[in-house]
């Protein structure tokens, strides 16, 4: 219904809106949360080299180290997800935000392994919470028409705050140890919390569908996007229906249960290989013969290839149908690793760039699907669950690597092994849009 008529449609009216200076703020408040996110969440393996020496720590408790922290994520996905969708993305965002910031600074002094290994499991729970709400909350504010581009770009903070720990951790550890690191990580999450009490609104869909907002607050909300002529008295709607009961119970509703498993492979095959490749390629290159900063060079590749990656997946998604994108990008992921495993020389290096763009460029692309994919009233728990599942496939991965190093494996066996999670990656992609209701591709046409 028209506006004329007493009564709003919030998505056909964002969908007409220009994206305005109010949605960018929103979209940069959230790509801050993810890059602070990023740096916490990278910063304990840029420590680990120094740490190691301090403790004298051998490889199994690094690998404990690391594992804790990636717990830590997939608990807080799991659980800050549903609450979030009952009690609102902008409370949850900044109560996370603080809570890895503080947990981050008692790491900081942190007199043994054993209580730093906790405290990286406390961290990683507030890490967990804060990216899917920070995605939801993107994806909410943007029109359908540049939803899965925007998402993409706001998800980028989270490689940039990556790469910052590594320049973070290389000046601040030769002049203040690995502590100084963990306090940054600490410090700049709690100075993100007062900039989001300030100016972070929430999500106004979700204040329309699940909370009955006053029309009064709504209004407010839709007047700082564009001019808006209304009666005073002027109803909001949102065109979904709210669903009834728990929000992880919706996730298994008949039009919903058979997208849910197959996004659930999807993210636990790709964030397998992600983790894999993430801890494990440099050395993997190494081991085939490369000289240590060849292959470390070789490694940035990847990095490089993901971000470009999103931008263009992203891209793409708003442009085309979102499943045969994913689906195609994680296929020629599949073909690149089977190549990265005969290249040579600089022929190794494009390969590498081409796996980081199409497989952790799907990843990334994958968030703002699973956005797409569910309704408000379970976006949130959607996500969050989908990246909690995905990080079962990141411990494994992160495991994944040392075991095929040790097998002895050679070169080309080895990428062949790790491309097959990406073909099922593919597939499962392909068959979600197959099997269930077509509501990414409706959604982006509404």
């Amino acid at each position: 219904m028209h506006s004329s008529e007493g009564t709003l449609e919030i998505r056909s009216w964002l969908d007409r809106q220009r994206f305005s200076l109010f949605q960018w703020r929103v979209l940069l408040l959230c790509f801050a949360v993810v890059a602070v996110d990023g740096f916490d969440t990278a910063c304990v393996g840029f420590i680990a080299p120094a740490l190691s020496r301090e403790w004298h720590l051998q490889p199994a408790t690094l690998g404990v180290l690391f594992g804790s922290g990636l717990v830590g994520l997939m608990v807080g996905a799991l659980l800050f997800g549903p609450l979030a969708d009952r009690i609102g993305r902008r409370k949850i965002l900044i109560a996370t935000v603080a809570f890895f910031g503080i947990a981050s600074l008692l790491s900081a002094q942190a007199p043994t392994i054993a209580l730093l290994i906790a405290l990286r499991f406390v961290t990683g729970i507030g890490l967990g919470g804060a990216m899917p709400n920070a995605i939801a909350m993107t994806s909410e504010y943007c029109p359908e028409r540049k939803k899965s581009f925007l998402t993409t770009v706001m998800f980028c903070g989270f490689t940039l705050g990556s790469g910052l720990g590594g320049v973070a951790a290389a000046q601040l550890i030769p002049s203040y140890g690995w502590r100084s690191v963990l306090v940054v990580g600490g410090v700049l999450p709690l100075l993100l919390v007062p900039v989001m009490l300030a100016a972070l609104p929430e999500s106004v869909r979700y204040l329309v569908l699940m909370k009955n907002a006053s029309s009064e607050r709504v209004a407010r909300i839709l007047q700082k996007i564009a001019p808006l002529s209304v009666p005073a008295q002027a109803r909001f709607t949102l065109d979904e229906t709210v669903e009834n009961g728990s929000p992880v119970r919706q996730l298994f509703a008949p039009e919903y249960r058979s997208g849910t498993i197959l996004i659930w492979i999807v993210f636990f095959m790709s964030l397998l290989i992600v983790y894999l490749l993430t801890n494990w390629l440099p050395t993997l290159v190494h081991s085939s013969g490369m000289p240590l900063a060849m292959a470390s060079k070789v490694a940035v590749m990847y990095q490089v290839g993901g971000t470009i990656g999103a931008l263009v997946i992203g891209r793409l998604m708003d442009k085309a149908n979102p499943t045969a994108v994913l689906a195609s990008s994680y296929a020629f992921g599949a073909l690149f690793l089977v190549a990265t495993g005969i290249a040579t020389g600089t022929w190794l290096a494009a390969t590498v760039m081409g796996v980081g763009f199409c497989i952790s460029g799907s990843q990334i692309g994958a968030n703002a699907y699973v956005a797409r994919y569910y309704p408000t009233s379970s976006r949130v728990t959607g996500i969050s669950w989908a990246l909690g599942i995905g990080r079962l496939g990141s411990v494994i991965g992160a495991l994944v690597g040392g075991a095929l190093l040790s097998a002895n494996i050679s070169f080309p066996a080895l990428f062949a092994i790790v491309a097959a999670p990406a073909a099922i990656a593919a597939l499962a992609i392909f068959a979600c849009g197959r099997q269930a209701p077509s509501m990414v591709s409706a959604r982006a046409a509404a």
